[in-house]
């Protein structure tokens, strides 16, 4: 799967600079790894190196969409906008117990996506904000596709915390461009 040629062109002025914070938020299965990660690889043939942070690789299990909102918020964006060092725990899910500490370091662009990176509290401290949409049964079929097995008999529990999120903090109202994602993209 690959990112419309126009949409890594939307998003991809917005991370060249160095101060930048860029968040990628939409439910599972809408296209923001596969967004972000192609927005990384065009900034590096420009020569601007940005430092990707995954939002799964943040939430404590299948429970810890909240926890993860407030890491990225005081742990990550809050340090960084403010010109610090940002250092996170990471969750192992093959393990499924704590991973590793993470950091980033400012004067580097750096880009965000998953699902809650997009909340109230780290939204104004973004330099620029995307919001994917995407149809139900298409992103229910691609997640499971990507994670197969894994991610099936959580599929139910993961979709009321994102129904949860989205009431709570209104990530596309945030947003300074939402996607549309379809099947013919």
């Amino acid at each position: 799967m690959s990112a419309p040629q126009h949409w890594v062109e939307a998003v991809l002025p917005h991370v060249l600079a160095p101060d930048a914070i860029v968040l990628i938020d939409g439910r599972s299965g809408s296209g923001k790894s596969t967004l972000a990660q192609q927005v990384v690889e065009h900034a590096a043939r420009q020569g601007v190196s940005v430092q990707l942070i995954h939002m799964e690789d943040i939430y404590p299990g299948w429970d810890g969409l909240d926890e993860a909102i407030r890491i990225l918020a005081a742990d990550i964006i809050g340090p960084l906008a403010a010109g610090r060092a940002a250092r996170w725990p990471t969750y192992d899910w093959h393990r499924d117990a704590p991973g590793p500490q993470q950091t980033a370091q400012p004067g580097r662009p750096v880009l965000i996506e998953g699902v809650g990176a997009l909340s109230a509290d780290s939204a104004p401290q973004a330099s620029w904000r995307v919001w994917l949409e995407a149809p139900a049964d298409l992103r229910r079929r691609r997640a499971l596709a990507r994670d197969g097995e894994l991610y099936h008999p959580h599929w139910g529990r993961w979709a009321q915390a994102e129904d949860a999120f989205i009431d709570r903090h209104r990530p596309a109202e945030r947003a300074d461009i939402i996607i549309e994602v379809g099947e013919k993209r």
